[in-house]
């Protein structure tokens, strides 16, 4: 059995690491090359770096940045933010990711996910589901909704039934933020992330709302694979190798 992922996460904007909460209000967190070998020397699994304004400017990710921190990183990497095509994602491959991610052109356009598939493989095509609670259905749980362009759109679709839509097309993973507990320190959204692990098998790395390790706990326990942090390590609040011994002390086999 594959031990779960803890992977540190740069958001960035212009060349630089930015945090908000719920997407907004970004305030600067730091160099993302400094950031991304900080996070490597500590332990991180892996390294996810998303551009949250490639999308709503209608930009691509700056594959200067992606090369940048590959030279300073000996760990996966996954990149996302205004992914359109396959040529955009085989220009991130070629800088340096090693998985590419995409959210708002998959959901306009799902075809895509299959062309990645088909050109770069299942293991490089990572599904970036940004959810937002929605009412309740019919057995009292919640809804979920699709959100895309950073936020700023709820998509009428459903989150899990979209999750499934991806996986049939080719997504071999699925980067799934909530946007309610983004950037809130309120702990992961566990009821979304069970309804999704309850929708697709393929790995589930939880994001959004992290504050400690008692919340990474839960998430895993929850269903996911993997668990994403940013604003407790952007922050100082503490490391990996705190998280990971906190999680190790809990009993849950870890990475160290």
């Amino acid at each position: 059995m594959l031990l779960p992922r803890i992977i540190a996460c740069l958001d960035c904007r212009a060349g630089r690491v930015v945090k908000g909460v719920r997407f907004q209000g970004l305030r600067d967190a730091g160099d993302p090359v400094e950031c991304a070998q900080r996070y490597a020397e500590q332990g991180a699994d892996e390294l996810v770096l998303l551009d949250v304004a490639a999308t709503p400017d209608g930009q691509r990710t700056a594959a200067r940045t992606v090369r940048a921190v590959r030279a300073a990183l000996p760990i996966p990497l996954t990149v996302g933010g205004g992914v359109r095509t396959v040529d955009d994602a085989e220009r991130l491959l070629a800088a340096g990711a090693d998985k590419v991610a995409v959210n708002t052109a998959a959901v306009d356009r799902p075809e895509l996910l299959a062309e990645l598939q088909s050109r770069l493989g299942t293991q490089c095509t990572v599904l970036a589901l940004d959810a937002a609670r929605d009412g309740m259905r019919g057995d009292g749980s919640p809804s979920f909704a699709v959100v895309t362009r950073s936020g700023a759109e709820r998509r009428s679709l459903d989150a899990c039934s979209w999750a499934r839509r991806a996986v049939a097309l080719g997504a071999g993973e699925i980067l799934l933020t909530s946007w309610d507990r983004d950037g809130t320190r309120s702990g992961y959204d566990l009821e979304l992330i069970g309804a999704l692990r309850r929708a697709v098998a393929v790995p589930i790395i939880a994001s959004g709302g992290a504050a400690h390790a008692e919340h990474l706990a839960a998430a895993l326990a929850a269903g996911a694979d993997a668990v994403l942090v940013a604003s407790l390590l952007h922050d100082g609040d503490t490391t990996l190798p705190a998280l990971k011994a906190e999680l190790a002390a809990a009993g849950i086999e870890v990475r160290r």
